[in-house]
């Protein structure tokens, strides 16, 4: 049988974690930073975990990193 294959947008954009969450990149950080008060551009840094229902679908592209 053939392998699956990973979406590779998905293997770019996206980590999963140890306990199956998956890390993002958080959103508003690209640009128009000028417009966002300095507590929200620090509130921005790091990494984000998306939710239950966003991570079901992004584990079906990536089969072999936990996926469902």
């Amino acid at each position: 049988m053939s392998k699956m294959k990973t979406k590779s947008g998905a293997k770019k954009r996206f980590k999963i974690t140890a306990n199956g969450k998956i890390k993002t990149h958080q959103v508003g950080k690209r640009h128009r930073l000028i417009n966002n008060s300095p507590a929200r551009t620090r509130d921005l840094r790091g990494m984000d975990a998306l939710s239950v229902a966003e991570t079901r679908r992004v584990k079906r592209w990536m089969p072999y990193g936990g996926g469902i």
